[in-house]
């Protein structure tokens, strides 16, 4: 039986148009004077104006405001307010933990977000500086002491990766992000990796999440001078993460300290971060000799280049679902690079298999194939000849979409292939071969 009218009480999640990395989860006895209440609050401004994402009626809104604090504390941006971070997976636990609960009574709205919106909203949970605590000069002082590779990953980046992915395979699982991947108290001064798998912990139902922190000085996330180790458990109960470190002496943090080296040979399952570009070559010897798995960010070129096409070839890696064409510098400012998503888990019914065109040859248009000086064929386009016995050179970005797991194989001669016509050098590529029955 409901309630009377006079006896309703609702919770509800209110967001400012202007601020979608955050929402506020409150509860009232009229949501209309609520929310006129918001919009009417002295300095807010008609561009950033309120709307309800979610309202419902409960039995014992302070009961049911209690437990959200209890079950979602980590996700507050500060402690002794109800604002918390907000992007559509988190907004969606929220929802379905309030629907849950013992104390719902019937959803009166939800707001239905397009798919122009989400990519609006995902493209902004990205933290302004004021979010981080971090001052101007902060940022000038870290900038110049960064090296050019400095790119750290956004969230959306890495939640939109992982989703593709069985979430079964990351259970009782050792995570293991080991490049400058700190964690703070929150998301304001905690690397991208480390916030997903904190937020997604029993989610995903692992059984360890470490993270090192590297100590040169740099400090992007104002952690601190020196390396550590973060570790939690399936069974930690710690709200501090302080409490979750340690400063081995003489610890720097980067991924070949012998420390790190050793939690990757010993305790590690699956890795998962980005690896700094400039030492790219030296990171993939180390990940593809331990025989872990992994799912790391890395330079798009990757497939071409001579450093890293035997790993291609002999299936120790595969390029994941998603490029990333978009990172953060360190002003923390948007910035663009070139880098796709590498693993050695397999890819199920991969999307980009449609963009490969295996055709026979005569049918290839003529514009996208033609003939080196060497006489090798150089195929464009992502077009695939399906009766060409010899050796052909495509781009990076066939081997991207999936053409050898389409019975092609990377041959062992001049892996790395420069084609020239006409003495002039082209675009590198990579030659590669129809596998005979």
């Amino acid at each position: 039986m409901k309630s009377t009218e006079k006896e309703k009480q609702y919770i509800y999640i209110v967001q400012a148009l202007l601020e979608p990395s955050k929402c506020k989860i409150g509860i009232t006895k009229n949501l209309e004077k609520r929310l006129k209440s918001y919009n009417n609050m002295t300095g807010v401004s008609k561009e950033n104006s309120y709307e309800y994402l979610y309202t419902c009626e409960v039995k014992d809104m302070k009961q049911v405001e209690k437990d959200i604090k209890q079950k979602f504390y980590k996700y507050r941006e500060y402690k002794d307010k109800e604002i918390y971070f907000h992007n559509p997976l988190l907004f969606g636990d929220y929802v379905d933990f309030i629907k849950e609960h013992n104390m719902f009574i019937e959803e009166i709205f939800i707001k239905k977000v397009v798919p122009k919106q989400i990519t609006k909203i995902v493209k902004k949970t990205t933290p302004t500086l004021e979010e981080r605590g971090i001052t101007p000069k902060d940022i000038m002082q870290t900038a110049q002491k960064a090296d050019d590779d400095e790119f750290y990953t956004r969230y959306e980046d890495i939640e939109k990766e992982i989703e593709m992915y069985d979430k079964r395979i990351w259970k009782d699982k050792c995570v293991f992000c080991n490049c400058d991947d700190a964690v703070g108290n929150d998301e304001r001064n905690t690397s991208a990796f480390a916030s997903y798998f904190l937020r997604n912990f029993d989610r995903l139902k692992l059984k360890t999440l470490i993270c090192t922190h590297y100590g040169d000085g740099l400090d992007i996330f104002h952690q601190g001078g020196k390396g550590y180790v973060f570790t939690r458990y399936g069974f930690s109960d710690i709200e501090d993460y302080e409490k979750l470190k340690v400063y081995p002496k003489k610890y720097t943090g980067s991924f070949d300290d012998p420390i790190s080296l050793k939690i990757l040979n010993e305790e590690a399952d699956i890795v998962c971060t980005n690896p700094p570009f400039s030492k790219s070559i030296e990171y993939w010897n180390i990940l593809i000799e331990s025989k872990k798995k992994f799912l790391i960010i890395s330079n798009i070129a990757n497939p071409i280049t001579k450093a890293y096409i035997p790993y291609f070839k002999n299936n120790q890696v595969w390029a994941g679902y998603h490029s990333v064409d978009v990172f953060l510098n360190p002003k923390w400012e948007i910035t663009e690079s070139a880098g796709h998503w590498y693993t050695n888990f397999r890819v199920k019914d991969r999307p980009k298999y449609k963009n490969l065109k295996i055709i026979p040859l005569k049918k290839i248009p003529e514009k996208y194939k033609r003939y080196d000086d060497k006489k090798i064929l150089l195929v464009d386009k992502c077009y695939i000849p399906s009766d060409y016995k010899k050796p052909f050179a495509v781009s990076n970005r066939s081997i991207l979409n999936g053409v050898l797991e389409k019975g092609y194989e990377i041959i062992d001669n001049n892996p790395s292939y420069i084609a020239q016509i006409n003495g002039k050098e082209k675009f590198r590529r990579v030659l590669i071969q129809k596998i005979e029955k």
